[in-house]
């Protein structure tokens, strides 16, 4: 009986161990079950809540922008054979409405402007000149009355001076040799072109020895059309220098228009050319090339800001560029 008894307590007692282990085992089973839903709902609820938080971040953003000051605008030229020119307004704001009536008041008058070439000095006079029905743009030229005006010379330097109230600007350019030219053109088929109607003008060009002849070109149709500067109108001679080459000539622009970027080169059948071809100087082109580099950039997100480099001392913003020009004429037969 003390035997069996003995084996009845190591029995009973083994057993409760054994329980022990099965019930801690089963345990475990359930808290890994537990852990991984519990690990996969915590997931499902962190990307939940980032949803949720993304989604309450979105508020509307409004900057207000301060008006800054107007500056003045100086458009002015002078050409070989020709007396200078002087286009005078103020800036606009970025965001500013554009119409008529605000471009109207734009115009700066009352402004004395002297003009000299070294020995001689003419003042400038304010006209007016009507392009549309109450529409009017004033403009600086010489006084047809005076008797010391004179016109714009090959290789002559230029000093302009515009008073404006207590302010005063200043500038200079040069008329240089024209020593780059258009020796001829023609028109030849646009390939690949399905209207017919629309042909390609060419010219060959020769450029003198030595770096540093930069040009800008302008083309008219018809008689009594405008000229207009190409699209990209300004070059250097760096790659071609020494050269007669030939090029396309393209269509001039009208920036105030929409411009296709597919057909705005082509000229037309029947089309009268007259190509305006202008010698320059460096700083005259990089006015123009940085300002048609801007203008090409306008609504580009990934274009690189670029500053427009001006020639006006004195605070304003603009040009006074010399023009030594050149006329080449061709009639596309239709």
């Amino acid at each position: 009986m003390c035997n069996l008894f003995w084996r009845l307590i190591v029995i009973i007692t083994y057993a409760q161990e054994i329980y022990k282990l099965v019930a801690s085992w089963h345990y475990i089973v359930v808290l890994k079950k537990f852990t991984a839903n519990f690990e996969r709902m915590n997931k499902i609820l962190s990307c939940f809540l980032l949803v949720l938080l993304l989604s309450g971040c979105e508020k509307s953003v409004v900057f207000k922008l301060d008006d800054t000051a107007s500056s003045l605008v100086v458009d002015a030229s002078i050409e070989n054979g020709q007396p200078p020119l002087v286009l005078l307004s103020n800036s606009l704001n970025y965001f500013s409405e554009i119409s008529p009536e605000i471009l109207l008041n734009s115009f700066v008058h009352g402004a004395v402007i002297t003009i000299t070439d070294g020995s001689k000095q003419q003042v400038l006079k304010e006209y007016s000149y009507k392009t549309a029905p109450f529409v009017d743009i004033y403009y600086y030229t010489i006084d047809s009355l005076a008797r010391n005006n004179f016109l714009g010379e090959f290789n002559k330097t230029y000093s302009m001076e515009i008073k404006l109230g207590d302010k005063v600007y200043n500038s200079s350019t040069t008329i240089p040799a024209l020593t780059k030219k258009i020796d001829s053109l023609w028109w030849r088929k646009s390939p690949n072109n399905p209207d017919t109607t629309q042909v390609i003008l060419m010219g060959k060009v020769t450029d003198p020895p030595g770096f540093g002849n930069y040009i800008r070109f302008f083309t008219k149709t018809g008689n009594s059309g405008a000229y207009l500067p190409g699209l990209t109108s300004v070059f250097d001679d760096q790659i071609i220098d020494g050269t007669t080459y030939d090029i396309e000539v393209e269509h001039g622009v009208d920036r105030n228009t929409k411009i296709d970027p597919e057909t705005y080169s082509f000229f037309n059948r029947g089309d009268s050319v007259t190509i305006k071809f202008c010698n320059i100087d460096k700083t005259n082109f990089d006015f123009w090339r940085t300002m048609e580099y801007s203008y090409a950039s306008i609504g580009n997100p990934f274009s690189t800001p670029t500053k427009v480099l001006g020639n006006i001392r004195g605070g304003a913003l603009g040009y006074f560029g010399g023009y030594a020009v050149q006329y080449k004429s061709l009639i596309i037969p239709k």
